[in-house]
């Protein structure tokens, strides 16, 4: 008996004095953007994550001279990689689901608006009617690693979803090395699993969609409470934008019109069971506008939406799924 006891003492003796796993920070940059990192583990996995980060970019960073994706765009012979595929499968879904209105394809529009790899001073109807011959997502298929073209011109543009399998990547890369507490934020994409550091669900922000011409400080919308792995997404034309000649070009790009979308939905926020979902989709609810993004997130019951967008008296209005009531507490 005695010296059960002894030994009772001495396990909880040892777990008292075990080293309790600390919470991390890793920040960086990825992609042109920034990335932050909080997670609980045993020791810094700083090391992994830039490596991980780094073969990704090799992938698809189209910025990047020497990735796959600009490799595809040049039209060299090159085998599409794991990290490719995984999200040209994706896209083409949810280009399928949205009508055409999310294309990875778009990347001439995007750099001839100004917000891709190239830009141009002006854009003439002209312009649009001859890149729009060789847009669309339906012209371009994966046989094995290889990408075949419908047309030599198409180029891709993956960022409206890579950063979001980015943050799914550097989740997985944490599990791995059996971490259960983590929040992953890449360009303002989220993945989060677990608890915060003190013992709470992950609390993230939905910003309030303010025109940053007005130098107004930011404020926040609403305030989601992550208490199980998803991944978080929001995209808005309130903070990736230009002024020209007085009038506003916004970054999300109409597909099937080649301009700029002009939608009334100001700021998209999807959930999902990975940020790579999330993300394509939050850019496809923003070019669809308020009442055609709620009529089709409303049939994807995988989803959970929070939108802000403007009536058509014009007022401020707030759209989400019964799902998000779970997150945000509001009914």
């Amino acid at each position: 008996m005695k010296q059960t006891i002894a030994f009772l003492f001495l396990s909880a003796l040892l777990a008292a004095c075990a080293p309790k796993e600390q919470y991390f920070e890793d920040s960086g940059t990825v992609f042109h953007t920034l990335y932050h990192i909080k997670y609980q583990a045993p020791a810094l996995l700083t090391g992994q994550i830039d490596a991980e980060l780094q073969v990704f970019n090799l992938s698809l960073n189209p910025f990047n001279a020497n990735s796959a994706i600009a490799k595809i765009n040049r039209n060299e012979d090159v085998e599409a990689d794991d990290y490719f595929i995984t999200v040209f499968n994706r896209a083409m879904y949810i280009s399928e689901v949205s009508g055409g209105m999310f294309d990875i394809t778009c990347a001439p529009m995007i750099n001839l608006w100004g917000f891709g790899t190239a830009k141009t001073d002006s854009v003439t109807p002209q312009m649009i009617d001859s890149i729009k011959q060789f847009v669309g997502y339906r012209k371009v298929r994966l046989e094995g690693k290889r990408l075949i073209k419908d047309d030599p011109r198409i180029q891709l543009n993956c960022s409206a979803i890579a950063k979001g399998y980015a943050c799914d990547v550097v989740a997985s890369l944490l599990e791995r090395n059996g971490v259960e507490n983590y929040m992953v934020e890449i360009g303002g994409e989220i993945v989060a699993n677990g608890v915060n550091n003190q013992g709470n669900p992950w609390r993230i922000g939905i910003r309030k969609p303010e025109d940053l011409a007005l130098n107004a400080p930011a404020q926040t919308e609403k305030i989601i409470s992550l208490n199980e792995k998803r991944g978080m997404a929001t995209s808005g034309d309130y903070l990736n934008y230009y002024l020209k000649d007085g009038k506003k070009y916004a970054h999300t790009i109409n597909p099937k019109t080649g301009y700029p979308a002009e939608q009334n939905i100001l700021s998209a926020t999807v959930l999902a069971a990975d940020c790579m979902t999330a993300d394509g989709f939050a850019t496809a609810f923003n070019a669809l506008g308020l009442e055609e993004a709620c009529r089709l997130a409303d049939t994807l019951p995988e989803l959970d939406y929070f939108f802000i967008g403007m009536d058509e008296a014009g007022q401020y209005v707030v759209k989400f799924s019964k799902g998000m009531e779970k997150y945000t507490g509001e009914k």
